[in-house]
């Protein structure tokens, strides 16, 4: 019997490769030695077998010689055994072209008996492993040589086994030189010069045709295992009937991947092209596919199995069984309750989920055999084929039902693959390389779930230690990281090509073409003649045929290649680990998206330059739309990565440490653009909200209208997010308290000068007296106009936040403006502070700024509150008398065309306005009261010029007067009506007509 058989070979294999294995270990002796000693030790006296294993390890020194003379007694059993294979193996070891010819494993081939069961006299040879054929016959023809000299069968079986193969697999990567070691055995008995030539002519056959052989034979799988894995997945109900095919093919498959693998480690020749075959992954593939299958359809194919081992197999055995001439009682007994075991199933059990068990009955089928197969039995199986072929078809379908996942670690298992690492990684990096092969990478971390049966039943301690648990896990890691890194890259090559081409659509582009039409309709005749068309954006998308094939297109036909791997399984187990492949990539997104934002920012400290925020906002919106698309691709939440990307983003720091576009912007309007506005290059004009460069011998390297106009803001708002904004705010907060801590220890300098203009503001001459005290006059205005600016500049941010929001969020950002507006003036202060915050949060412009409250009040000075409450009323005292001196300066003249003047010093309303809101809110005092005074302070001196006669201090006058208008205008807390008790409208629209006069005549 078949099982016998089996039983038998592997029991003569395993003894044989134990032999070799042990002669192989160098310090064997050293070792037993150890071993005894470390027993005396322990037990007191040495081991009672030790002068036993001392000597077999001597007499095996050469352990095939040994076994030689051994086996001479089992001869004829061993090649009678043997020799019953050249039924099964030479069907096997088939070249390719025979195998196409004879349509093997196509379903599709006869599609009349496509539903019709696929059936073998001797079912369990068709996927017994050539592998293991192989070890059969070569190490049991050396064990009995004898044969080959006298049996032509024996003879033909083993030259093409010898034929077949340069070398065998003893255990995991050691590996047995077929050729060497038969020949050094054979060399040394008489008469063999036959044998040694045969085995000399096989080995040239061996290494100049097996490889391509067996190449051709894995190109035919690959076709032939694709056509079968489409089609059962297509239909799976015919995993029923075909289920013999599906175990061919893996057992197929498997034989020559494991060939390659061997071979590949141990070239005996000099072309290798042989072995490396770049399409092995394909292979691999295949074979997972089919595994996969199996176990997804594992129940259908229990059901088609259960009804015909109750339906037909049982009948037929039954009338087998009836039919025996005779039949004694043991085997009679046996027989009966086979019939019974299987007329008893019904497809209920399949569908309630229950566990079926048939070991009992192959055992019995076991012993079946053994009884049939002695000499002197009344029922010889020999005479019984009919009885044996329907066993072996029977026993095949109980494992159908019963041992499925048995089946497929026997037919498929590639947990060899562990011990052959470096060749492993090869073949991976091969198939990466390969665009064509790369959808099926996945096959590689597929193959590490294999591992788990890597460990050998005779070597149980291994299981427990977990001695390669580490490896398969960084392995499998090490692939799925390469997968995702691999795509990234695509993606981002993807990215890049996109931003081009968004970039072609800014405005700016417009321009050349702009003034390319001016230049047409004005006959301007342009210096270069012929000039060159500039290519239109959108060129790209128009072809002449459908084989030009673009950049763009190869990058995303390797990117779906890839991202089908990625796909193919939502997540595999490696020893109890769980990996999750797209889980690689959206990290390696998300990291990468992180550095392209900073990265597309291009800040560079040293010539202090970074990108408009317009541009990068296009740049970002671009590459946000490729990840979007790869939710086409890949089941991942792309949403989740634009979330924990951009809100890092407006953070000053990522969670890596890192520096955000919000630092990187911060940083750059605080030192390169604000400082350049109070070193007087750059001005802010109202008119156009935005600040502008001024004409300087200097020319700056930036434009800063180009940075700080309402489109640019709004991008900026739209980066950043609130966030961002709120962390803009408290950094130019934070420049404020600098600049006020400064004011406040001038005050202090003048404090007794200023204590007295206080109150004697109605006697001039007095005031013209302690005016002329007072010192660091020009300071104090400096540091109030640059606190303007800042503010200026934080209100622009402010208003485009408010627009952007308004766009995202309009009924959150109404509700918002509803609370504030609605305060009742009788609240708590900490009530509405908390409501300004949340104003000013979405953008909102408040009476009082929350962000200056908090700055300022984080200041320690260590004065008494009343000390600091006098310091603050002085300091508004202070800015008040000082506003005069302003019109000797030239650069105070108020222009129309920028509703402001050119030193900024319209920027000091704003600062006025709100340094006083938040000193009087912090120190608990009427911001209207010390406003009136400062009012009343102001307007007495600035009247007071109105009566000077010198040109020079008078000289831009008007334009100052202009200045209380503009503080009443800002100011939610002052009227028109107050400012007209003490400074008459009539000078200001003299005033106002004075400047328009002048900037006509000027311009003119």
């Amino acid at each position: 019997g078949r099982y016998h058989l089996d039983n038998y070979l592997d029991l003569v294999v395993t003894y044989t490769t134990l032999m070799i294995i042990l002669s192989r270990i160098e310090e064997r002796k050293a070792i037993i030695g150890l071993y005894n000693y470390a027993h005396e030790m322990t037990h007191g006296a040495s081991d009672r077998e030790y002068p036993r294993l001392g000597q077999m390890i001597v007499d095996y020194e050469n352990p095939l010689k040994k076994m030689m003379e051994e086996f001479v007694p089992h001869g004829k059993s061993l090649s009678d055994a043997l020799v019953s294979l050249q039924m099964v193996y030479p069907r096997r070891n088939l070249s390719a072209d025979q195998w196409r010819n004879a349509q093997l494993l196509s379903l599709i081939s006869a599609p009349s008996t496509m539903l019709n069961p696929a059936q073998s006299d001797t079912m369990p040879c068709e996927y017994l492993s050539l592998d293991t054929m192989e070890k059969w016959i070569v190490f049991g023809f050396i064990l009995c040589h004898v044969a080959l000299n006298s049996d032509a069968a024996a003879l033909s079986l083993w030259k093409l086994a010898l034929q077949s193969s340069t070398c065998l697999c003893l255990f995991r990567d050691e590996v047995f030189h077929i050729h060497k070691a038969a020949e050094d055995l054979f060399v040394n008995i008489r008469g063999y010069n036959k044998r040694i030539n045969d085995i000399r002519e096989c080995k040239e056959q061996a290494l100049s045709h097996a490889g391509s052989m067996h190449r051709e034979r894995r190109k035919f799988l690959r076709s032939a295992l694709k056509e079968l894995a489409t089609v059962l997945a297509d239909q799976p109900g015919l995993l029923g009937p075909k289920a013999l095919f599906v175990f061919m093919a893996l057992s197929f498959a498997r034989d020559e991947i494991i060939w390659l693998l061997r071979h590949a480690d141990n070239i005996q020749k000099k072309s290798t092209d042989d072995f490396i075959d770049k399409h092995i992954a394909e292979l691999i593939f295949y074979m997972e596919e089919l595994r996969a299958h199996v176990r997804k359809y594992g129940p259908v194919m229990q059901r088609y199995y259960v009804q015909y081992l109750s339906g037909f197999d049982a009948v037929v055995l039954n009338e087998l069984v009836q039919n025996l001439s005779v039949c004694p009682e043991d085997e009679s007994i046996i027989m009966s309750s086979f019939v019974n075991t299987m007329t008893s199933l019904s497809v209920k059990q399949v569908e309630d989920g229950e566990v079926f068990d048939f070991r009992g009955m192959r055992l019995d089928w076991f012993r079946l055999q053994a009884y049939t197969s002695v000499s002197k039995a009344s029922l010889g199986l020999a005479d019984h084929k009919e009885l044996g072929k329907m066993m072996n078809t029977i026993i095949f379908h109980t494992k159908m039902v019963d041992s499925l996942v048995e089946m497929l670690v026997e037919t498929s298992d590639l947990s060899i693959f562990c011990f052959y690492s470096r060749a492993f990684e090869k073949m991976f990096q091969q198939c990466l390389e390969l665009p064509s092969q790369s959808r099926h990478s996945v096959c590689f971390p597929l193959l590490c779930t294999h591992f788990m049966s890597c460990t050998h039943e005779l070597c149980p301690e291994e299981v427990n230690t977990h001695m390669h648990t580490k490896t398969h896990l960084s392995l499998c890691n090490m692939f799925l990281d390469e997968m995702a890194k691999q795509a990234r890259n695509l993606i981002t090559d993807i990215c890049t090509e996109q931003c081009t081409l968004s970039d072609q659509l800014l405005p700016k582009h417009c321009a050349k073409t702009i003034s390319q039409a001016v230049n047409k309709k004005s006959k301007k005749a342009t210096g270069k003649k012929g000039e060159p068309e500039r290519e239109k954006p959108g060129v790209e998308s128009m072809r002449k045929n459908r084989l030009l094939v673009t950049n763009l297109d190869k990058l995303h036909t390797a990117l779906s290649e890839l991202c089908f791997s990625i796909n193919y399984v939502p997540n595999l187990i490696v020893w109890e680990h769980t990996f999750t492949p797209r889980e690689y990539l959206t990290s390696h997104l998300e990291i990468r998206f992180t550095k392209s934002i900073v990265g597309m920012t291009m800040y560079n400290q040293a010539t202090q330059e970074i990108a408009k925020p317009s541009e990068l906002l296009t740049s970002v919106r671009a590459y946000m739309t490729v990840l979007q698309s790869i939710e086409n691709y890949v089941t991942i939440d792309i949403t989740r990565v634009f979330n924990n990307v951009l809100l890092q983003q407006t953070q000053h720091l990522d969670s890596h440490g890192e520096p955000t576009i919000t630092s990187l912007y911060t940083n750059w309007y605080l030192e390169t653009l604000l400082r350049q506005v109070s070193n007087g290059h750059i001005a802010y004009f109202p008119a156009m909200k935005a600040f502008v460069n001024l004409p300087t011998e200097n020319e700056l390297t930036f434009n800063a209208e180009e940075y700080s106009d309402i489109s640019e803001m709004r991008s900026l708002s739209e980066l950043l997010g609130p966030y961002g904004m709120k962390f803009l705010s408290e950094s130019l907060m934070w420049h404020i308290s600098s600049q006020v801590a400064e004011l406040k220890k001038l005050v202090v300098e003048n404090m007794e000068v200023l204590t007295q203009m206080r109150t004697s503001f109605d006697k001039p001459d007095h005031m013209a007296a302690l005016f002329k005290k007072l010192t660091s006059v020009d300071s104090v205005l400096k540091r109030m106009t640059i606190i303007g600016v800042i503010l200026s500049f934080r209100s622009l941010a402010q208003e485009a936040l408010r627009d952007v929001l308004s766009c995202h969020i309009p009924f959150l950002v109404s509700s918002v403006e509803d609370f504030k507006d609605h305060i009742p003036r009788e609240t708590d202060m900490k009530v509405a502070m908390n409501v300004y915050e949340l104003s000013s949060a979405a953008g909102l412009p408040c009476e009082i700024d929350p962000a200056l409250v908090v700055a300022l009040s984080s200041q320690k000075s260590g004065e008494s509150p009343e000390e600091e409450y006098k310091i603050a009323c002085l300091l508004m005292v202070f800015v008040a008398v000082s506003l005069p001196t302003l019109a000797s300066n030239v650069m105070s003249q108020y222009s129309p065309a920028i509703e402001g003047h050119c030193n900024n010093i319209h920027c000091l309303a704003k600062a006025i306005n709100q340094i006083a809101a938040a000193l009087f809110t912090i120190h608990k005092g009427s911001i209207e009261d010390r406003l009136k005074e400062f009012l009343a302070l102001a307007s007495s001196s600035l009247l007071k010029i109105g009566q000077e006669t010198d040109k020079m201090t008078t000289r831009n006058r008007e334009s100052v007067y202009l200045l209380l208008d503009m503080i009443v205008q800002e100011s939610p807390f002052l009227t028109m009506d107050l400012l007209e008790s003490c400074f008459p409208y009539v000078l200001l629209r003299n005033a106002y007509h004075a400047v328009y006069k002048q900037s006509i005549s000027a311009n003119a």
